[in-house]
């Protein structure tokens, strides 16, 4: 049996992801995770449901002055979910 290099079993999990074509739902999944992490349970807590959808992070939220000023905050938390994520993966925010 041949040797390799050791690797990191986060690293060894990337590679299956990528290698069965999934590593991007994964990422968008992870995104939708972290968003309230990103937002703060002040936020999380009027959030009633969110989804992705091709790229496009579909959030509910229950208040809607909260939802008003989430809206002034797009650019900022969609550029903060996609560091967290370490990909590009959401283009938008739909608030609901």
């Amino acid at each position: 049996m041949k040797k390799t290099e050791p690797k990191l079993l986060g690293d060894i999990i990337r590679e299956s992801l990528q290698r069965d074509g999934i590593a991007t739902r994964f990422d968008e999944q992870r995104a939708a995770y972290l968003w309230g992490d990103i937002v703060g349970p002040g936020v999380n807590r009027y959030t009633t449901r969110r989804y992705i959808d091709r790229g496009v992070l579909h959030v509910y939220i229950s208040s809607s002055a909260l939802k008003q000023e989430l809206a002034f905050m797009r650019g900022a938390i969609i550029k903060a979910l996609n560091e967290a994520v370490g990909a590009p993966v959401i283009k938008d925010i739909m608030l609901h």
